[in-house]
């Protein structure tokens, strides 16, 4: 009978204890944010970084539950996309691969007609 001790695990080959946002997706995050903060629709944010999912929370205001959840679920990045908005209710508003063209559902709100 042989034994087989389990390998040797380095701090540079584990998996991550919790899922943060990169700095690009960051900065494309926090870009919409600058031009809904300026056009007066948003006034807060938070952002989570949990074992399995990081969330950049938005608010009207500080005391309110979030209007919108921007989710970053690295699971889910073989099938629907890791990416996704979620409303107030609960509801997915949008899911795919790429931040930006999930994001657009969300700059959709910025485009107000002239008179």
């Amino acid at each position: 009978m042989t034994m087989h001790s389990p390998p040797q695990v380095t701090p540079f080959e584990r998996p991550p204890e919790q899922v943060a946002f990169h700095r690009t997706e960051l900065s494309v995050i926090l870009s919409l944010y600058g031009r809904m903060v300026a056009a007066g629709e948003w006034r807060d944010y938070g952002i989570s970084c949990l074992k399995e999912v990081a969330v950049f929370s938005v608010f009207r205001r500080t005391a309110e539950i979030p209007l919108y959840r921007i989710e970053k679920r690295p699971k889910l990045r073989n099938k629907q996309g890791m990416y996704g908005i979620v409303g107030t209710g609960g509801q997915i508003m949008r899911r795919g691969h790429d931040l930006k063209a999930v994001l657009r559902v969300l700059e959709r709100k910025l485009i107000r007609s002239v008179d």
